[in-house]
């Protein structure tokens, strides 16, 4: 009831926005200057970037996003008024314009929030009558809109300002600081420290922000908050582990590492809370405190002999440490530092030295694939308006762009959720044209009663219609643009006859296009981007477990110069340091599947069987392989490790990897995939500088089989497995 009655308050505080924006610049520009089409432009500005667009951010940060859009309406304008000369034309700048606007929502969250808005200034442009003349009138219309929302948005009921991302994040690195403290203090067992550190780690999961504030944008801010929160997810899981068993006695090496993790995650809260740095260089202090202890750490390992129980929570505390790290060094990225990246896997942090031109390339080529959802739902799009424009232009329809804006708002990613927006749309609108029709036929030409009406109805219609869904926002719609037209123009009752043929004409194209184009959205796409990343992630799962037995092609493993862990480069990097095809091939379909999966959240559940996976779990699975390509191999192979510990480690490596690609298949009953533990025998014979590091591939390989059984369905019987591992550095989903 409360979270109800504060949705409706939000809605109604940007239907009093986008209103008295609307007024201040549609009644002066049409009843004291008598320039209508300079009304029009400021008409339609706000109710474009206020109702059409879901700008993401405060008040403040909204009206910003405006102010920044407005040069590109301009331009778009311009483009529209020039190709109105002629429906092909128009209809190929449709085309163009479409599919750019559609699919740089790829790009980030302001992008997508503005496109739809943006669309529709080429779409009222675009329409005869071709009046280039008029174009000063059109872009001062636009440009008053613009400003009067801003100003609305930044100084009318502003909006509480939403926790950034990084607030998130440092609230959870605080709890884990306190986590690892209490790890370190031997406190034992405590099942409540691991239920909140799991419940911390869901609150990191970009689901729980508005579409518009998640960090999924292609530049390096983006970027490394994704990546800062989704190791902090891992962090958060990997504490609850040593939370939830009991400390090993007179393990110092351990205590001392988790205290550098306490101090590191204690650290990187506070410079987030800070927000951006002040000055150039490093943002954190500190630069190599954690690095040297994990060295520490690691020589430490290598030294006297110890029980695999107290071994495989070493290994443990080493990959909390590894992801503190990670932590670390992406935050300071996104806090605008120009990290050295002292001893860390350079093709993790990638990103680290690139430009904004080369990272949105990036992104960009990075979905052009008839395989990526983005460019699937640009296509749609563009098909749709491109289609749209041409019947209306041939069968010259009385406000023509009203079949647009039908294909623009009621166009889904299937085509069910397509047809069920339609019927909707079909009946509200039906409902608003006889309503339109009875205010036209009763208030005549009286101008003053729809200039009255206007205001009010506005302030409903922007209210009810966002809460109420297609049919109520269809509807009331209808009645807006009577009582606008109708001040601009006089009018008969046609025009609510022609505003219901242009909407259902444009929800039969809409729905046609839906039919046609990649009718099943991504619940279509998820299995075969989850299938192509399990594939490419099976044989990066074996070079690993070889480049650390063997040291295949290493040869740039070991400690840096300041005796500070790096990774060694056989199989994650190439030659010049680049990522090594296999690790390129893992991240590219890592991004496909993450993308496939954020849109997959938002349509309609599928069947039973489909709902029971856990597609996180396989997204997790791939990230999983890629940080244990970056981190594990450090030594240039493992001379004098005896052949049955080779054998073994290839062994269960080939294990995983064949149920990976088994589980690339889907079977219906799932994978289930047990490793086998290094034989006791056999890590008897093993010296004790080796055997540390052969655990720590014993650990991945059986959190890597974990996640491969969390993404299967459940046996008949069984309880769906949900294992929440936080392990995949998202740039676009992460949305369980």
């Amino acid at each position: 009831m409360a979270e109800g009655l504060s949705a409706m308050a939000r809605t109604g505080r940007h239907a009093a926005h986008v209103t008295a924006a609307t007024a201040a610049g549609f009644y002066p520009a049409l009843h004291l200057l008598d320039r209508p089409v300079a009304g029009i432009y400021a008409l339609f500005t706000p109710i474009a970037f206020g109702i059409l667009s879901p700008l993401p951010g405060a008040g403040r940060e909204r009206a910003a996003t405006v102010l920044r859009a407005v040069p590109a309406a301009a331009v778009l304008v311009v483009l529209g008024t020039v190709l109105a000369v002629g429906t092909w034309p128009a209809v190929a700048g449709m085309l163009a314009v479409g599919f750019a606007l559609a699919f740089g929502s790829a790009c980030g969250p302001r992008i997508a929030g503005a496109a739809p808005g943006l669309q529709l200034f080429y779409i009222l442009a675009c329409f005869p009558p071709y009046e280039p003349g008029t174009l000063p009138q059109r872009l001062v219309g636009l440009a008053v809109g613009g400003a009067f929302l801003a100003l609305a948005e930044a100084v009318l009921f502003p909006d509480a300002p939403e926790p950034p991302y990084r607030t998130r994040i440092a609230d959870a690195l605080d709890l884990a600081a306190r986590a690892a403290s209490g790890v370190v203090r031997g406190e034992g067992p405590d099942p409540g420290t691991a239920a909140r550190l799991g419940a911390a780690g869901r609150e990191l999961r970009l689901s729980r922000l508005p579409a518009g504030a998640r960090p999924t944008g292609a530049g390096r801010t983006d970027r490394a908050l994704a990546q800062a929160g989704a190791a902090t997810r891992r962090l958060l899981d990997q504490l609850a582990l040593l939370a939830g068993h009991a400390p090993a006695p007179g393990d110092t090496a351990s205590a001392e590492l988790l205290r550098g993790i306490a101090a590191s995650c204690a650290e990187t809260a506070a410079a987030l809370r800070r927000g951006r740095r002040r000055r150039a260089g490093r943002v954190l202090a500190g630069p190599q405190l954690l690095e040297e202890l994990v060295a520490d750490f690691l020589k430490s390992r290598a030294g006297a002999p110890a029980p695999r129980a107290v071994l495989v929570r070493r290994s443990t505390v080493l990959t909390a440490a590894v992801s503190a790290v990670t932590v670390r060094t992406a935050a300071s990225l996104a806090l605008g530092g120009r990290e050295r990246l002292y001893g860390l896997p350079r093709e993790q942090f990638w990103y680290a030295a690139e430009g904004p031109a080369r990272l949105t390339a990036v992104r960009i080529r990075g979905n052009l694939t008839r395989r990526s959802v983005v460019f699937q739902n640009a296509l749609r799009t563009a098909l749709g308006l491109a289609l749209a424009r041409l019947v209306a232009g041939s069968l010259d329809l009385s406000h023509g762009f009203w079949v647009l804006l039908a294909v623009l708002t009621l166009g889904r990613t299937t085509a069910g959720a397509t047809w069920s927006a339609v019927r909707a749309a079909a009946a509200g609108t039906l409902a608003g044209a006889f309503a339109a029709g009875l205010l036209i036929v009763g208030a005549g030409g009286s101008s003053a009663v729809y200039a009255a009406l206007l205001v009010p109805m506005m302030l409903v219609a922007f209210t009810l219609g966002p809460l109420g869904g297609p049919a109520w926002g269809q509807g009331l719609f209808t009645l807006v643009v009577a009582t606008a037209f109708a001040q601009i123009a006089p009018v008969t009752w046609r025009l609510a006859e022609a505003r219901l043929v242009d909407v259902l004409t444009g929800s039969a194209i809409g729905l046609l296009c839906g039919l046609l184009a990649w009718p099943a959205g991504a619940r279509a796409e998820i299995r075969y981007a989850m299938s192509g990343l399990l594939r490419a992630a099976a044989p990066l799962v074996r070079a690993t477990a070889t480049a650390v037995t063997e040291g295949a092609g290493s040869g740039k493993g070991g400690a840096g110069e300041n005796g500070t862990v790096r990774s060694g480069a056989g199989r994650s990097t190439a030659a010049d340091g680049s990522p090594s095809p296999g690790v390129r091939l893992t991240l590219h379909r890592l991004r496909i599947a993450e993308a496939a999966y954020a849109q997959y959240r938002t349509e309609p559940a599928p069947d039973a069987t489909e709902a029971a996976r856990d597609w996180l779990a396989v997204l997790d699975h791939g990230s999983r392989t890629l940080v244990g390509a970056y981190w594990l191999p450090r030594t240039d192979g493992m001379p004098g490790l005896p052949p049955e510990a080779r054998r073994w480690a290839r062994e269960a490596a080939e294990e995983v990897a064949a149920a990976t690609v088994r589980a690339a298949g889907f079977l219906p009953d799932g994978v289930r995939v047990r490793p086998a533990p290094l034989p006791p025998e056999v890590a008897e014979r093993v010296p004790a500088p080796l055997l540390a590091p052969l655990t720590d591939v014993e650990v991945w390989l059986r959190a890597l089989a974990r996640d491969l059984e969390a993404g299967s369905p459940p046996e008949p019987g069984d309880q769906p497995a949900r294992y929440t591992t936080a392990s995949h550095s998202s740039a676009s989903a992460d949305l369980a």
